[in-house]
């Protein structure tokens, strides 16, 4: 995806994950996406996040069997312990010797950083973190 770096996750998409109509399951897509973010989260160097919020989702086109799917995510905001990510999947599809792109899925979600004991917790970073990621944000004082 543009802007986005390589994939977090390249993935097929295997019979297992289909539903009744024979298109793969959205809660199976959806379990890639809040992988993908949670990775994008961990570019700050944190240890643990849970997922708080799924902010948006939009599935655009049906995933197929053997369709491959590659998970892009970023991060878009960083609070005092919340990182909010930005999540879009492609799925590459082989047809009768062609391949074809398809955006498939964008999401935005939101994870809080927290201890071993599950409570919440600071995020550290600093301003050049946050260029380095590309992030356009000032730290809040």
């Amino acid at each position: 995806m543009y802007n986005m770096g390589e994939p977090r996750i390249k993935i097929v998409a295997m019979p297992k994950d289909t539903n009744p109509s024979g298109n793969i399951f959205g809660g199976w897509i959806m379990s890639q996406i809040d992988i993908a973010g949670s990775l994008a989260a961990r570019d700050l160097n944190i240890h643990r996040v849970v997922t708080v919020a799924v902010n948006s989702m939009e599935f655009r086109e049906a995933v197929k069997v053997g369709d491959i799917l590659s998970c892009y995510a970023k991060i878009l905001k960083v609070g005092k312990t919340s990182i909010t990510t930005q999540i879009e999947v492609n799925a590459e599809r082989s047809s009768e010797g062609t391949r074809r792109c398809l955006h498939v899925t964008s999401a935005i979600i939101t994870y809080v950083n927290v201890n071993e004991a599950g409570e919440k917790e600071a995020i550290p970073y600093t301003q050049n973190e946050l260029l380095a990621l590309e992030i356009n944000q000032s730290i809040p004082s």
